[in-house]
């Protein structure tokens, strides 16, 4: 099984080289989930598309969490790699499988119940209402799935390996877009085909990407009686990645609340920036694959005792991002109704509002390549709880207020509700550089006062 080693020699290569797998890997994940969208728009009505944009943000903000806990297995076992520690990975390993089932299970019982009060919270649309439920509890019944597809890929990540995820996400992007086209298209069963075809995608994915790696060979021992709940491995793995999940859910559920703003304002609305949204997941694929990338890189470079090899993958990180984010900003700021009517279909209204919240995205593909590699450098670095207090910050101290301001100003505006986000980026980015400003001073001190006592 391959495995790089980030703490020797060059950093910018072996950074890309990595974040390449983790870009394809993020691409065919979006558009595994766009799928659905695209499908529903081109052969259904704006009630199903409304539908399937408010189940997805749901199923979505679930899948954000389960992504933010399993960055704990990612960091821990990347440290551990670093240090040298072969017998503690298997442990990791182990532990977080046995973790990850149990949250599995949970989560599928726990959103059979849900589903109809999550759906009225979000204010879903009279007509979208009946097929959102139906949505959610179709795609939760596979959430065993979801679980481990993700955890698969926070142990490979952490041991430098971003190929295999690419291939789990690769199989499942095919055959649910395979799905999509016969359920929803051929048989019309709208928003509940491209629930069913997602999560059989999902299961067959999970399976045949289980069989691939029984049959490779870790780079540290591992035994199935490592499957098991072993206490302190848990600890760390809860310890390091439950503010990550704890803001990725506060984060989606600020999301949620400019969703529901949205909602109310009538189903056409609600589709466009549902269809908006989805377009976002794709100008926003380089900085998302950065932070993931940066957070395995550092890890390892901070469990050798390597923080200048972590500042500099920082650095290359934003110019990398930055030089692709300019481009993204042109074309969602110039040219999102194209995006927006690749999923929208011929629907002109819903076109028009996907491309007018756009364009606010637009602002903030330049400042999220700064925001998302400072937060992959912090989660590395174990410095989750900052990760987490400065997510909240964002969220609710400026993207959900602000939307609920500027939605009430008439003529009600996507476009000047859309701008929240980039506002709450700014607050990010702002309290990020104060917080690595710090970090690097007590840093210094520390190093002075240990060359002092030598």
């Amino acid at each position: 099984m391959e495995q790089k080693k980030f703490t020797e020699g060059k950093i910018l290569s072996p950074l890309i080289k990595f974040a390449l797998p983790v870009l394809l890997a993020i691409f065919l994940q979006t558009m595994y989930g766009a799928v659905d969208l695209l499908v529903v728009g081109q052969f259904s009505t704006a009630a199903h598309v409304s539908a399937v944009s408010t189940g997805s943000w749901v199923m979505q903000t679930i899948t954000s969490v389960i992504v933010g806990l399993a960055m704990g297995t990612t960091v821990l076992l990347g440290r551990r790699i670093g240090e040298g520690k072969a017998r503690e990975s298997g442990l990791i390993v182990g532990s977080s499988i046995a973790l990850f089932a149990v949250i599995g299970v949970v989560i599928t019982i726990a959103m059979q119940f849900a589903a109809v009060p999550i759906a009225h919270a979000m204010q879903c649309p009279a007509e979208a209402f009946e097929p959102a439920v139906e949505y959610m509890r179709i795609c939760s019944g596979g959430a065993i799935f979801i679980v481990a597809y993700n955890i698969l890929g926070s142990i490979f990540r952490g041991i430098g390996n971003s190929k295999m995820p690419l291939l789990t996400v690769f199989i499942a992007c095919i055959l649910n877009i395979a799905g999509d086209l016969l359920l929803v298209g051929v048989f019309g069963m709208a928003s509940a085909g491209a629930a069913i075809a997602t999560v059989f995608a999902q299961a067959v994915s999970v399976v045949l990407s289980v069989v691939i790696i029984t049959r490779k060979k870790l780079p540290f021992e591992f035994r199935k009686k490592d499957v098991r709940f072993h206490t302190d491995t848990i600890k760390q793995v809860i310890k390091l990645g439950s503010p990550i999940a704890i803001q990725d859910l506060l984060v989606c559920i600020s999301f949620l609340v400019i969703n529901a703003i949205v909602n109310g304002l009538g189903v056409v609305a609600s589709a466009g920036v549902g269809v908006a949204e989805k377009v976002c997941g794709f100008v926003m694929l380089v900085p998302s694959a950065f932070m993931q990338s940066m957070s395995a890189f550092v890890a390892q470079n901070i469990g050798a005792g390597k923080a200048d090899r972590a500042k500099k993958a920082l650095q290359y990180g934003i110019i990398c991002s930055l030089i692709a984010g300019a481009a993204m900003a042109y074309v969602a700021f110039f040219h999102g109704d194209f995006l927006a009517g690749l999923f929208a279909g011929k629907d002109a209204a819903v076109v028009s509002a996907g491309a007018e919240y756009l364009k606010s995205y637009a602002i903030d593909c330049l400042l999220v390549c700064f925001l998302f590699c400072f937060i992959g450098y912090f989660n590395g670095c174990g410095h989750t709880t900052f990760v987490m207090i400065q997510g909240i910050c964002g969220a609710f101290g400026v993207r959900v207020p602000l939307s609920y301001i500027l939605s009430g100003i008439l003529p009600v505006s996507l476009f000047r509700i859309g701008l929240a986000t980039p506002a709450s980026t700014v607050v990010q980015i702002t309290m990020c550089l104060i917080y690595y400003a710090i970090a690097g001073a007590r840093h210094k001190r520390q190093s002075s006062g240990m060359q002092r006592c030598i």
